[in-house]
């Protein structure tokens, strides 16, 4: 695996090293010592999650406020454009996003550490996501930014307006949601 590093510190797209034959492709998804070396620490992965979602669907931008959530991401089948938010009030790329393109053929991952919330929508037919987490899923101290926040000049690649949980719908602003230092 290599880290590619991005624009915002901290964000790494992960390329797995793929192995073809005439039979497909075989490549490690994750080793717990290597990733150490890539991301600079080491990482516990509590929990691993796993979605379907179809076309035109906007999952985020999700976070937890206690009980951050470190995510390390990839697509199976499909594609979306994933988008991470930096909501540390204290970085100097507070409020800047990274959108990326995932999919099952470019077999990219995206490690986002603790402080981003996090979304993506679907471009493809349907998509499947796994990602694994650094802590459990706890409801009341999840969060939302609302993905048409204004400020955060998102361009989704959608043609229509998206489908989206209820929960989602009722996102906060940026100005208004409760963030990390």
């Amino acid at each position: 695996m290599i880290a590619i590093p991005t624009a915002i510190p901290g964000l790494l797209i992960i390329e797995p090293r793929i192995f073809n034959d005439n039979r497909g492709f075989l490549f490690e998804s994750f080793n717990k010592r290597n990733f150490a070396d890539l991301v600079g620490r080491d990482v516990d992965f509590v929990q691993d999650n796993h979605s379907l979602s179809l076309n035109n669907v906007l999952r985020g931008l999700h976070y937890q406020v206690r009980h951050p959530q470190a995510k390390l991401v990839r697509i199976i089948r499909g594609s979306v454009l994933d988008v991470t938010v930096d909501i540390r009030r204290s970085s100097p790329t507070f409020g800047q996003h990274l959108a990326l393109e995932l999919s099952a053929e470019n077999k990219r991952m995206l490690w986002i550490p603790e402080g981003f919330a996090h979304g993506f929508a679907v471009l493809s037919d349907t998509a499947e996501c796994l990602y694994k987490a650094t802590d459990y899923w706890f409801p009341e101290h999840e969060r939302c930014i609302r993905w048409d926040d204004p400020t955060l000049h998102i361009d989704w690649k959608l043609k229509t307006t998206p489908v989206v949980a209820a929960k989602d719908a009722l996102g906060k602003s940026l100005a208004e949601a409760e963030l990390f230092a």
